[in-house]
This record gives C-alpha cells, structure tokens and sequence, in this order.
C-alpha cells in the first residue's frame, strides 16, 4: 500500500478523481477595489523568485472603465494569485490570512517590517498590509514549542508569545525553557 493510500485510509479521506492524479493547483484570488496591480507590484517586490505575469483589462463591456485594470496574475516564490479590481463591496478581514514560516529572526524581521509598513500591527506574529490583508509571520520551530509535551514548557512559551506582537524566537525558547 503506498503512502497515500495509507494516509487517505488513516483519515477516511475518498480519492479525488481527476485526469492526470494530481490535485488541481489552488490559486488564491484576491479582491480589491482597484488596487490590484498596486498591490500585486507590492507583493512581488516583498518576496524573491516572485513577479507579475499578466494583467488583463475591462473591456467596453464593462462594468469599469475600458483600460482600466481588471485582473493581475502573479507568482509568490512558486505560489500563484490572483488579484480582482471587483470594486468596494468586499474587503479583506482576518477570517483568511497567510501564513509565512520563516527559516530565522532575520526572516521574520523582515517580513514583518516589509509587509506592515503603511499597514498595522496586531498580537501574536498577525498583521494587515497596507491593502487590509491579513498575514501571520511565524518562525520555523514556534509550532514545536508551542505543542511540547514537556510539562509546563508549551504554557511559558505560549504566555511570552501573548505579550508579543512580531514574535522574537529567542525570548519564545528562552521563556519556554525558564523553570
């Protein structure tokens, strides 16, 4: 039996029927108001192996202006997306967000000062860009010290990051291993 298959019986998870076996690719669609290309040129700039790779136009079908920008397809260091310019009636709340796991402090000082500015801060690694969007910046290792089964370890390192707002890796694993 493959991994797979021992995985989907483990879980009670169906196999999905598709062509090819694989999963269809998920792309994350995003709606702005008329900042999608702004947006998205943002994006692009923040993380590496990313870029811009088609913008379409409203047409004099409408309902926007023709020329004006309807959508913009771009890569995130492999991952696609999508931004809409679909206009003011939806906006982005923290019921979606993205999460990004970053390899060290260095990371998550970046990302955090990067993604925030013009933007605001919130508690525990959470942040809006300055498009409203949600995202987490977590370091790699938090999870693990946050689940420890070693008593009182995962209580002291989820007190410490309470008190955070970018989460500081050193203080979580010093907290987590103060007696």
């Amino acid at each position: 039996m493959t991994a797979e298959r021992d995985i989907r019986q483990h879980y009670g998870i169906s196999p999905i029927p598709s062509s090819g076996g694989e999963m269809p690719r998920i792309t994350p669609s995003l709606w702005f108001d008329a900042q999608a290309e702004e947006a998205a040129e943002f994006y692009v700039s923040v993380f590496p192996n990313s870029k811009v790779t088609n913008v379409s136009h409203y047409n004099e079908a409408g309902p926007r202006a023709a020329g004006t920008v309807l959508t913009v397809e771009f890569v995130l260091d492999g991952q696609p997306f999508l931004a809409i310019n679909g206009g003011p009636q939806f906006t982005f709340d923290e019921a979606i967000s993205f999460a990004i796991t970053c390899k060290d402090q260095d990371e998550v000082d970046y990302y955090w000062s990067k993604l925030s500015e013009g933007g605001s801060q919130g508690q525990c690694g959470w942040l809006k860009d300055r498009y409203g969007l949600s995202w987490q910046v977590v370091p790699g290792g938090m999870v693990e010290l946050l689940s420890s089964s070693e008593p009182g370890r995962a209580e002291r390192a989820m007190a410490a990051m309470l008190r955070m707002n970018k989460i500081d890796l050193a203080a979580l694993q010093a907290a987590a291993g103060a007696a």
